[in-house]
């Protein structure tokens, strides 16, 4: 009697392979994938903050501020240091929000779409599921970045001393001038514009870009390389895509930037 091939499941196991994932796709791991997520998005966005303040003035103002440090210093010269961290809070919460939806809707898309084409489909469209997964997570995760992203910009660019610069007294202003500011999602379609090609841009590359350092220089399978080892090639590969989705997304992060004027 011929046995039965085992239904194969994406969140078990890769397509056609069936090489078992490290770990399975289960509550625990999309959990963990959330929470690295909001570190990644909102600890680092945070942490660059002046360098975004300094970003949004150069493009709102560009005849103002010339390049970064005639920029920088211009802002603590005239505003002071503190100036510098203009919109922290909205973006760590903004940040950390997106991050949570990105990087963990990524994996749960990821999964439900290849466990909806099936086995030889998901194995022969996988660079497909790869760009709608992670358009479908970006989707979802700017629907909540979008208020805080608002506020943010809206905190680094206005003029000294005419908009709060604190976030619940941001959020008061903002909706009380909702005719004019649009908030929340007023932003919303320039930032899927900005975001969504971005976090494509990003999960595909990244994707490839391991797939390809697998395939052609670390070829022995993937267990016999040490965790520093594989670390570093997924170190490599995040920022070898971060550069790629940086070009795509620029031309709508300055449309970002002059909205929030």
């Amino acid at each position: 009697m011929m046995k039965r091939k085992e239904v194969w499941d994406s969140r078990i196991s890769s397509p056609v392979t069936r090489i078992k994932h490290p770990h399975e796709h289960n509550l625990s791991y999309y959990s963990k994938c959330m929470f690295g997520g909001i570190l990644s998005c909102g600890l680092t966005h945070t942490i660059i903050t002046p360098l975004d303040v300094t970003k949004c003035r150069i493009q709102t103002y560009p005849n103002i501020y010339k390049n970064l440090f005639q920029s920088i210093k211009k802002i603590v010269k005239e505003e002071k240091v503190r100036s510098l961290t203009l919109g922290w809070t909205p973006t760590f919460v903004g940040y950390s929000l997106q991050g949570l939806c990105k990087f963990g809707f990524y994996e749960i898309f990821k999964d439900v779409y290849s466990n909806y084409l099936g086995e030889e489909n998901a194995y022969k469209y996988k660079g497909a599921t790869w760009l709608l997964a992670s358009a479908s997570a970006e989707f979802t995760a700017d629907i909540f970045l979008c208020p805080f992203e608002m506020i943010k910009v809206k905190m680094q660019t206005s003029k000294a001393n005419t908009f709060p610069t604190k976030m619940v007294p941001s959020i008061a202003h903002m909706l009380k001038n909702r005719k004019e500011s649009k908030f929340p999602f007023g932003s919303v379609g320039p930032l899927w514009c900005r975001q969504i090609p971005y976090t494509m841009a990003k999960f595909y590359f990244f994707e490839k870009i391991v797939q390809l350092m697998y395939d052609k220089v670390f070829t022995m399978p993937k267990d016999n390389y040490s965790k520093s080892t594989q670390l570093g090639i997924t170190f490599a590969s995040g920022y070898l895509s971060g550069i790629i989705c940086a070009l795509v997304s620029h031309p709508a992060d300055n449309l970002i930037s002059q909205l929030g004027k």
